[in-house]
């Protein structure tokens, strides 16, 4: 995030991914990539994301960011 929001979109892209590789199953980090992608203009890379991660919170019984991830998803449109 931290890359995100200093304008490092390279460095955050890089980041996130790393992020996602090393830790499949954190779900904040899809949301949070989903975001930052969404924000930069990557809208089927952002649906992509998000998707994953929706998958990701059902699958580990994360509720609460499943449905954050799937207004998300919904206001992609």
């Amino acid at each position: 995030m931290e890359c995100a929001n200093s304008g490092d979109t390279a460095g955050a892209d890089e980041h996130f991914k790393a992020l996602l590789a090393s830790h499949p199953e954190y779900v904040a980090g899809y949301f949070q990539f989903g975001q930052f992608l969404a924000k930069s203009g990557r809208t089927e890379e952002a649906r992509s994301t998000l998707n994953a991660g929706i998958a990701t919170a059902h699958r580990t019984g994360d509720e609460h960011a499943r449905s954050e991830m799937e207004a998300a998803l919904a206001e992609l449109g």
